[in-house]
């Protein structure tokens, strides 16, 4: 049914419709009439769900420091879980991935060949040289968060650290590229394009997702589209963007035997930095990184 000018909003912030989101809608409508993909109003967060996920991003990230201040040489991957498990329930929220979909673990920990859903292990011991992803969720009051970190465990090789750096200055790189009414595939290609003059390759089939009000919303968010394609970022949508980079080939393979854990194909190492980003009026907001 069609709202009124007059209608109290969608969006319920208790405005007017044409005070509040009818030139937003123009503009979404005009950008389809294009031929574009515009996001459903489902995924556009208002500004009391924003704050929501704000409060649960405190947490993970909170949650992300304190594993940076222990995390060593000798710590098992399952410590790690402990950790962000204790750690999340002390600050009062709930970790995310704990039986998401049956997966075990309250926290993804992924190393060197291990492209991410790496299951946290009482008989995986961290060792000079690794690179590991602590990938962590949270719950809190019902909302959403979701973010990761690379650590280097002691004297890690020069091309495994350049690697490291390389996944995380992508980031950076797809936040330039973000423009408010522009498209996921400026950012994609922006990243790709950097990857790729790096001497790396990105994962294809694994990628970011819409975070807030769900663990996964949409979009899908890729890194191989190009410029001008995928969904329009219209302000108020939040979603992660987590680039996983290869040393080597772009291609992975899913462990049979757990069931989760994505592996390189050729057994190169791979690194990936996440954050949770809002879209804003004027460009962007990190709320989980």
């Amino acid at each position: 049914m069609k709202i009124g000018r007059n209608d109290p909003c969608w969006c319920g912030s208790g405005q007017k419709y044409k005070k509040c989101h009818a030139a937003f809608d123009d503009r979404l409508t005009e950008l389809k009439n294009e031929g574009h993909i515009i996001p459903p109003h489902s995924i556009i967060k208002t500004p009391e769900q924003i704050e929501g996920i704000r409060n649960s991003a405190k947490v993970n990230v909170a949650v992300l420091d304190y594993v940076a201040a222990h995390i060593k040489e000798g710590v098992s991957t399952e410590e790690i879980n402990e950790w962000v498990d204790s750690e999340t329930r002390r600050l009062g929220g709930i970790p995310a991935p704990l039986n998401y979909n049956g997966f075990p673990k309250s926290v993804c920990t992924s190393l060197n060949d291990e492209v991410c859903h790496g299951i946290p292990d009482k008989n995986i011991i961290l060792k000079d040289g690794d690179i590991i992803n602590v990938d962590c969720s949270t719950i809190v009051n019902g909302y959403f968060s979701d973010s990761s970190r690379m650590f280097c465990i002691g004297n890690v090789s020069e091309d495994k650290k350049r690697l490291v750096e390389v996944a995380k200055e992508s980031l950076q790189v797809g936040l330039d590229a973000i423009k408010p009414w522009g498209f996921l595939g400026d950012m994609a290609d922006a990243i790709h394009t950097f990857a790729v003059k790096n001497g790396y390759s990105v994962v294809r089939e694994i990628g970011g997702h819409g975070c807030g009000l769900e663990f996964h919303e949409e979009p899908w968010v890729g890194y191989i589209a190009h410029k001008g394609t995928e969904m329009v970022m219209a302000p108020g949508m939040v979603f992660t963007i987590e680039p996983m980079i290869n040393m080597g080939e772009p291609d992975i393979v899913q462990d049979e035997e757990n069931g989760w854990t994505i592996y390189t194909e050729d057994g190169m190492p791979s690194a990936q930095w996440e954050i949770q980003v809002l879209i804003t009026e004027t460009g962007t907001e990190i709320l989980s990184w």
